[in-house]
């Protein structure tokens, strides 16, 4: 059985200490930040401000992803408002309801299609409103716009994990991206994955063996001694994908 990387204490260590301590220490570190003394010091804001995001998650700011889709088509603003309608629909609800309405939302919503059919190239990666915009989208499309629609409804990015896998597929193996969610940062990680409509626990996944995973903190290597491709390089393409995801709005 493959063993798939365990998360960070850090996260849940801050949540038994207390959550709202947690959020009343970033306000503090905030308002400190703000002041004319180390207002000088603007990198170390956006760095608490990415901390407090890590510690707690997102709130939904759908007006925002609207008016971010209509600058797509119609299609787009289509796609988002039955989006933003199932995440209100499951609104404050436990985690586990969060993970199964957009799993499902996705894998019903969008077509799987290769990087060259759907984006003429070999290797693309969309942001969350490209992907609701085109209707079509890989592995990886799949995994980043449940990444980012699970914080959009509040869920800690450091719950999660997009993870890189060898998946035996038609007697094969091929590189495969899914999502992975950790209840606690030493449980069995929870699997998001297009290819499996239901969400299943990692050990009911032997076709999946995890290669390397990351997230909005950094990225970690995994087990196994080849590589789906070069970290640095898809790197590199998570750091533009975080940035067109803050701009429409996801975070």
């Amino acid at each position: 059985m493959p063993s798939w990387p365990m998360l960070s204490a850090t996260w849940y260590t801050a949540q038994k200490a207390g959550m709202r301590v947690a959020l009343g220490m970033c306000e503090r570190l905030i308002r400190l930040l703000k002041s004319r003394l180390l207002w000088r010091h603007g990198q170390a804001l956006g760095v608490v401000a990415l901390l407090c995001l890590l510690l707690h998650g997102n709130a939904l700011d759908s007006s925002k992803l609207l008016q971010s889709a209509q600058r797509f088509s119609p299609a787009a603003v289509q796609r988002t408002q039955a989006l933003v309608q199932e995440m209100e629909a499951v609104g404050n609800g436990p985690e586990d309801e969060k993970l199964k309405a957009i799993n499902n939302f996705f894998n019903r919503t969008v077509q799987f299609r290769d990087d060259r059919d759907a984006w003429g190239m070999v290797d693309y990666w969309a942001s969350p409103l490209e992907l609701l915009n085109k209707g079509q989208g890989d592995c990886e499309d799949y995994a980043i716009a449940k990444y980012f629609s699970l914080i959009s409804m509040g869920v800690a990015p450091a719950k999660m994990r997009m993870v890189y896998v060898r998946a035996q597929l038609g007697g094969g193996v091929q590189a495969h991206m899914v999502l992975a969610y950790y209840p606690e940062p030493t449980a069995e990680p929870l699997i998001l994955d297009n290819l499996i409509t239901d969400i299943r626990p990692a050990s009911r996944r032997p076709d999946l063996a995890p290669v390397f995973s990351f997230n909005a903190e950094g990225l970690w290597q995994g087990v196994g001694g080849s590589s789906a491709g070069d970290p640095v390089a898809r790197l590199s393409r998570w750091r533009d994908i975080l940035s067109k995801a803050k701009a429409e709005g996801w975070w």
